[in-house]
């Protein structure tokens, strides 16, 4: 019961969260930078004053889509992003490129989390099927259900090993941009606060995880 309590209370947080996330990327996309540039100069020139030239920057479709992708060494900027002059685009851009500077320094949490994205990949794609078949067949075949638990539990760490991948591109994202000149006295608060929000999503998202693999360990051990 203290476990369904939890998961409730994480998905709405959760909501409350994205709704946040949505309403300051709103608020400060509409907070011009004094420059000028848009989120895809942004993200060159930060590439540019770390001494990264080998990642280009690329337009992606969708809102709130941006990634930087180490296989192929591409900052991947949305819609909302790529070609807006505002404060909101430029911290986007910047914690990107704050990957991508992770990336190029060997930054432990990254190269871990890289390192595990084929197994995370595989696991996410049968987890879910193998998790219901070990409920249906815990009486019978109890070991499918563990299975499924410790297929479940690689994705739970890699929302943990997450967490200090993103937060430190933004602490990277944000001494940039007040470095470089991009925000000031005034913006530099909202870039700020954009990216807290941002990182509160994948804070929800790891605690919904660890919840959710101890409903699936309980339910294991009352067999």
């Amino acid at each position: 019961m203290n476990i369904w309590i939890i998961l409730i209370l994480v998905m709405l947080l959760s909501m409350i969260v994205q709704g946040m996330l949505q309403s300051r990327f709103r608020k400060y996309s509409q907070v011009p930078t004094d420059n000028g540039m848009t989120g895809a100069d942004i993200a060159r020139k930060m590439l540019n004053d770390n001494g990264i030239y080998d990642v280009s920057v690329v337009p992606a479709s969708g809102m709130l889509t941006d990634h930087y992708n180490p296989a192929t060494k591409t900052v991947a900027l949305s819609e909302g992003v790529y070609g807006s002059r505002s404060i909101a685009a430029a911290a986007v851009a910047a914690h990107e490129c704050g990957h991508a500077v992770q990336h190029a320094m060997g930054y432990a949490p990254l190269r871990l989390r890289t390192a595990l994205v084929p197994i995370v990949s595989f696991a996410s794609n049968i987890v879910q099927w193998i998790l219901l078949l070990g409920v249906l067949l815990m009486n019978v075949m109890p070991g499918m259900l563990w299975f499924g638990i410790i297929l479940f539990a690689t994705t739970t760490l890699f929302s943990f090993i997450t967490l200090p991948v993103e937060i430190n591109a933004s602490q990277r994202a944000v001494a940039w941009l007040s470095r470089a000149g991009i925000t000031d006295a005034r913006t530099q608060p909202m870039a700020i606060d954009a990216l807290k929000w941002a990182a509160y999503t994948y804070v929800i998202a790891a605690i919904g995880s660890l919840a959710t693999l101890l409903y699936y360990i309980g339910l294991a051990r009352r067999d």
